[in-house]
């Protein structure tokens, strides 16, 4: 398994570091908030790509 370039025992770390830092209480609530940054983050590539192949064919469209 590998997922952005870190292995199995690294998230396991990964986990183990954050439930000591963050507690078990806030750990759910910290992924939930992780998840939908990234969920944002992952929205705006798609719509600055989207906008970027829009001005690419009107600019072939122009020549």
């Amino acid at each position: 398994m590998n997922i952005f370039g870190i292995g199995l025992p690294e998230i396991i770390v990964i986990l183990i570091l954050g439930l000591l830092i963050f507690g078990p209480k806030r750990l759910p609530q910290l992924g939930k908030t992780i998840g939908k940054t990234l969920k944002g983050i992952q929205t705006a590539s798609k719509e600055f790509e989207s906008e970027i192949n829009k001005t690419l064919q009107l600019n072939e469209n122009d020549d």
